[in-house]
């Protein structure tokens, strides 16, 4: 039935006319907000939207499940999940969905109206990575869908080609690209050539190694260990050795690995699912987090207490504050291990631009911050705060998903060397009081790094989309899928 058409319903003799107007599908209305009317002798009153047929209802929910899972898989947030299966199936005429997302299964609802039984699908999302081109593909793909540009067809076989089609670099160039952001954080925390060389080389050793091991079908608990281990290992064996020149810092190699573990953890789509309300996938995600943390702590622990009954153990010096002329170099370090981050996730070459911008505009707010005396965690919160906002406002009109500029933009700042600090100080200077208060600093600098992602881009949707009522307009910060995905608001 086209849109804009009228609609009777038999309400025992009396006749009510319900103008339904919307792009691709009719509206829900009950009766019962125009008339209180008993059913008739013959038959019941029907209530509810005339829908397509059931193959087509149950085509349009397995093609929402699906890009929910490409789009949950990738890190983003459920409430993003949520709204963009919404926009796809409105867009084919379900107009009163249902939408549940959980941290390992998403499930739709199609309610039929009171005649027919409501269609459930449920989908288990079993693997995650991050492949930012799936993702730019998938919604690109929603916004033809959403336009009413591609049938459910067209959308399967493309969907299809989307998931089935191989990265677009080679593994290889994920390794150099991981190494490349080793070596960028080295050199943002104070190293020279040399150090960002080792950084390098032991980081690609690491994925090398964690390659091996996800072939294998070791759990990422381990494989976090396993990482662990190995940048604290190596480093301090190579310091022991003597292989190590006399001003490398080997604590500056193992911060740097650190950096690259905790890069891949989704930290802002916990944090985004818990401001937004979606606290039993907030709750998922951040028990996921817990125990990739865990593992990556009990790489490191091992690794010192072997180096310290070894006699390998070198002491941390905490680092100088910023100087103004060092800024140049800190906003360069950080675009290029931005960039290097977005790279290794396999993002587009436009992204990758993006990304290296979100990075530089972090580090320098977040030097400019420290400058002028802020706190580390003030400081982290305002340079996150400023990506999330630059992103949200830049991200769309480019085409690149907000979610890549944000996970990227942070990533510079993330607190390799506090929590490397911390751990060293239980483990090898029995410092029980010291060693979790830097824990729990760097704990604070990870959570206001997420939070000012989701505070910036909730602040740049006005702005974008010059709206002026955010209590009318919005439903919480949008990191992926579409800005405005459905006319129905989301309770």
């Amino acid at each position: 039935m086209p849109p804009g058409t009228q609609t009777r319903f038999d309400l025992g003799g009396d006749r009510v006319r319900l103008a339904q107007r919307a792009r691709n599908a009719l509206w829900w209305r009950t009766a019962s907000h125009h008339a209180r009317v008993a059913a008739a002798p013959t038959g019941q009153a029907v209530y509810g939207p005339r829908l397509p047929d059931d193959t087509t209802v149950h085509s349009v929910l397995d093609l929402a499940l699906r890009i929910g899972e490409v789009q949950l898989a990738s890190g983003a947030g459920a409430a993003d999940v949520t709204a963009t299966m919404l926009a796809v199936t409105n867009a084919y005429g379900l107009p009163r969905c249902e939408v549940d997302v959980i941290f390992t299964s998403i499930t739709v609802c199609c309610h039929r109206g009171t005649e027919a039984a409501p269609v459930t699908s449920v989908r288990v999302v079993r693997s995650r990575s991050h492949d930012y081109t799936r993702l730019a593909s998938v919604e690109h793909l929603v916004r033809e869908i959403t336009a009413g540009r591609t049938s459910t067809a067209d959308a399967h076989a493309e969907l299809d080609r989307i998931t089935t089609a191989p990265h677009p670099y080679p593994r290889w160039v994920a390794t150099t690209a991981w190494a490349g952001m080793a070596a960028a954080v080295a050199a943002l925390l104070g190293g020279g050539l040399v150090l960002a060389l080792i950084a390098a080389a032991v980081t690609a050793v690491i994925d090398r190694v964690g390659r091996v091991l996800n072939r294998r079908a070791l759990p990422f608990f381990f494989q976090q260990a396993v990482g662990g281990a190995l940048a604290t290992g190596i480093a301090l064996g190579l310091h022991a050795t003597g292989l190590l020149p006399a001003h490398v810092r080997p604590s500056l190699v193992v911060a740097a690995g650190i950096v690259v573990l905790l890069s891949g953890l989704s930290l802002v789509g916990a944090v985004q699912d818990a401001i937004t309300g979606f606290n039993v996938t907030a709750a998922g995600r951040a028990m996921e987090l817990t125990l990739m943390s865990t593992g990556l702590v009990a790489g490191v622990v091992l690794a010192l207490r072997a180096g310290v009954a070894l006699g390998a153990w070198v002491s941390i010096t905490d680092p100088l504050p910023p100087m103004p002329a060092d800024l140049p170099l800190m906003v360069a370090a950080g675009a290029a291990t931005s960039a290097c981050f977005a790279l290794a996730s396999y993002a587009t070459p436009r992204a990758l631009l993006v990304a290296g911008a979100a990075g530089a505009a972090g580090l320098a707010s977040y030097g400019a911050l420290s400058l002028v005396g802020a706190d580390v965690v003030i400081a982290s919160a305002g340079a996150a705060t400023l990506v999330g906002f630059a992103g949200g406002l830049v991200s769309r009109r480019l085409r690149v998903p907000p979610l890549v500029v944000a996970v990227s933009g942070i990533t510079p700042l993330l607190p390799g060397l506090t929590t490397y600090r911390g751990l060293s100080q239980l483990v090898v200077g029995n410092d029980v009081g010291g060693g979790l208060s830097t824990l729990l600093v760097a704990l604070g600098i990870a959570l206001a790094l997420a939070a000012g992602v989701v505070l910036g881009e909730y602040l740049a949707q006005p702005v974008r989309t010059r709206l002026g009522r955010l209590e009318r307009r919005l439903a919480g910060p949008r990191l992926s899928g579409p800005l405005r995905p459905a006319r129905r608001p989301l309770e």
